[in-house]
């Protein structure tokens, strides 16, 4: 078995990496997913911009075609060498996990398999495969914590020759967290903003990130929530005008029904009411918004979150798939929940 933490990713990337030949990443920080398979592909020596060398398929290429994957892996290349089967989107998919359990217990000699999995739960069937083989390394991937957000700063800051005011960072780590990519993109536009000023202070922060990410994410998030549909067409077209990412809307959304999720379990256990949840677990919350997320409790049950999850998980994943359609993904999935939460209310 070879787990690898979080913390020890970058050393097992320099170090140890090369001596695995399957890699299983997963967990629920999509954006965290994806960058860390892409450093794994480039360790692997494959050339990645050759398309007889990278085989990339989506995890539903194997549903229509359960031998596709032992194809793949144990094809040999056209022009030899070896060669990286990249596979997209899993989850607990039972031709994989088939697939996988034959490459784990005769690993190839010449190929490298990636899988980019979603939010995998203990004991689930690829994580089941993937763990106890000693020739497979997982690497889940769970959103950055304070220390891991501040390398992140550090690092983007450094290259651009910056330094960043406390009051500044602590602004900025607020804005922070939940997807890697998302993270990294608006620390290195906040770079770009201040390239040549030497130091960021906090009103750069507030100009370039507070209203694009916060403000204006949150106005659409809490008209989702309310199941008002035209407040959130409203809140879509300030987040459009002002180039923000409707990736961080999708992003947004989801964080908060994973609070829900948090608070409806507690609520369920402990037989409390919303308000009582509230007073533990909405303090952090601005006052304007705590009406808006205790009507939410009393609406969603935990069912029903855990669906809503699900699908906002599905629609982030085909944004990084399909990039092009990623303004009307997230408006149509959005919409749909706007419009679910408007029939619970």
């Amino acid at each position: 078995m070879a787990e690898i933490k979080s913390h020890e990713f970058d050393g097992f990337l320099q170090n140890a990496a090369r001596n695995y030949r399957i890699f299983v990443i997963y967990g629920p920080d999509r954006g965290l997913v994806s960058e860390r398979a892409a450093q794994i592909a480039g360790k692997t020596g494959v050339d990645l911009n050759d398309a007889f060398s990278l085989i990339k398929l989506d995890v539903g290429d194997l549903q229509n075609d359960a031998g596709r994957l032992l194809d793949e892996v144990n094809a040999i290349g056209l022009f030899g060498g070896e060669k990286l089967v990249w596979i997209r989107g899993a989850a607990n998919e039972k031709a994989l996990v088939d697939a996988l359990q034959i490459i784990a217990d005769n690993p190839p000699d010449a190929s490298f398999v990636i899988v980019e999995a979603g939010d995998l739960k203990k004991g689930s069937g690829l994580r089941k495969v993937a763990e106890p083989a000693r020739t497979v390394a997982t690497i889940p991937c769970y959103a950055d914590d304070a220390r891991a957000l501040n390398n992140l700063i550090d690092t983007e800051l450094a290259n651009e020759g910056l330094r960043i005011s406390s009051a500044a960072r602590q602004a900025l780590l607020e804005l922070l967290g939940g997807d890697r990519i998302a993270s990294r993109n608006e620390v290195r536009k906040l770079a770009l903003y201040c390239r040549g000023q030497g130091t960021i202070e906090e009103e750069h922060v507030i100009e370039i990130i507070g209203d694009a990410s916060a403000i204006s994410t949150d106005d659409a998030v809490d008209a989702i929530l309310k199941g008002d549909s035209g407040a959130f067409l409203h809140a879509m077209q300030k987040i459009a005008s002002s180039k923000t990412p409707m990736f961080l809307v999708l992003q947004g959304c989801l964080r908060q029904f994973q609070m829900l999720d948090t608070m409806r379990a507690e609520m369920d256990e402990k037989r409390l009411a919303p308000a009582q949840v509230m007073q533990t677990h909405g303090r952090h919350l601005h006052f304007r918004r705590r009406p808006v997320i205790e009507q939410a409790l009393k609406s969603w049950n935990a069912p029903a979150i855990a669906r809503e999850m699900n699908r906002l998980q599905t629609a982030i994943l085909q944004t990084r798939q399909r990039a092009s359609l990623e303004d009307t993904i997230a408006t149509q999935t959005l919409l749909a929940t706007t419009l679910q939460s408007a029939r619970k209310g």
